[in-house]
């Protein structure tokens, strides 16, 4: 495999394929990026942006990697799918993390969890194979470059991480408002504040008003640094969770919609702050809860995925996955696909 394309269409697929490109030009390929211009002002000088259909043509990736659910057919290369996030369960399996949508000819899994279901799909539907590699953005959780941001105040308070899905209706972000204020206003704990890029703008505009002495706001891309320097965190349903969980600390829920043993699941904002306490206690039976958790959705803590998914997919490139079936036509996604890239390239 000599070259890769990667492709990106919201902002928090940058800290996902990142890794992943600088494991391909460590290996001497030559690695492209395909984003929207909102994602493209957060590119850095040296990562290459191809602008039409044309240049991407005459790039000829060897494969694609995407963090979306869909990836451009037309685009040359094997299509890989590395995913957005872990499976938060936040819909039922049909139409959520194991939904199939015919644009995929590697799956690269998480870990057993995901692995397994998805190896069950591909005997069913034959035309995509799968490999467990773990996923390329917790590269620098268990691996940080040199240089890595440290958020930790240096005073020694607790870090506490606060993070919400942009889905409305498993959302806490509106109901915490008044919470984190009180929270962050008391200074005990530092606060590290963050929203999904997705949510309401406005209301995006009220949690940056609380960043303070005691708080930090940060965007979407500086999420692995706030989780490795955060001690305990409170979410809702999302897969943050299972990003924080992997570090095998303690994490508080508010409504979670399919809470688990690990989690401290509260119903109510005004429960936070003691639940908070009760997490940062020692629990041996929660704390194995936590372990067989990270053990089945990522066991991988050598900071090493991104060369495990290019592996995975020179393999594929090689035929050692054997003949797969032609893909599904699905004339209507790719009527859909092929509107969304030409809005993204001209030709």
């Amino acid at each position: 495999m000599d070259s890769c394309l990667l492709f990106a269409t919201e902002l928090y697929a940058l800290p996902i394929l990142r890794p992943l490109a600088a494991a391909a030009r460590r290996a001497g390929m030559r690695a492209a990026w395909v984003v929207p211009e909102a994602v493209a002002a957060h590119l850095h000088d040296d990562e290459l942006r191809l602008r039409s259909a044309r240049a991407v043509r005459d790039f000829a990736p060897d494969a694609v990697f995407s963090a979306a659910n869909w990836v451009p057919p037309g685009f040359p290369g094997a299509k890989v799918q590395v995913f957005h996030g872990f499976n938060a369960e936040k819909r039922e399996p049909d139409r959520g993390h194991f939904r199939l949508r015919g644009f995929f000819d590697l799956y690269c899994t998480q870990g057993p969890a995901t692995t397994e279901p998805f190896r069950e799909l591909a005997r069913e539907h034959r035309y995509f194979a799968v490999a467990e590699t773990g996923w390329p953005k917790l590269d620098p959780l268990f691996a940080p470059p040199p240089g890595a941001a440290d958020l930790r105040p240096g005073d020694g308070r607790p870090v506490a991480m606060y993070a919400a899905t942009f889905t409305e209706s498993l959302s806490s972000a509106r109901a915490m408002l008044d919470t984190l204020n009180q929270l962050t206003a008391r200074g005990d704990r530092y606060w590290l504040l963050t929203l999904h890029p997705k949510c309401d703008p406005a209301l995006i505009a009220q949690y940056r008003e609380l960043a303070g002495p005691h708080a930090r706001f940060l965007e979407s891309d500086r999420l692995l640094d706030m989780l490795r320097a955060a001690d305990v965190l409170v979410c809702d349903t999302s897969s943050v969770i299972d990003e924080f969980a992997v570090q095998l600390k303690p994490v508080v829920t508010v409504r979670n919609r399919r809470p688990k043993p690990f989690m401290l699941d509260v119903q109510s904002p005004a429960q936070v702050d003691a639940a908070i306490g009760q997490a940062l206690l020692p629990s041996p039976a929660r704390e194995a809860a936590l372990a067989a958790h990270a053990q089945a959705i990522h066991p991988y803590r050598d900071g090493h995925s991104s060369e495990r998914v290019l592996a995975a997919t020179a393999r594929l490139l090689e035929g050692g996955d054997g003949p797969l079936a032609r893909k599904p036509l699905n004339l209507w996604r790719r009527w859909q696909s092929a509107r969304e890239v030409r809005a993204l390239l001209p030709d």
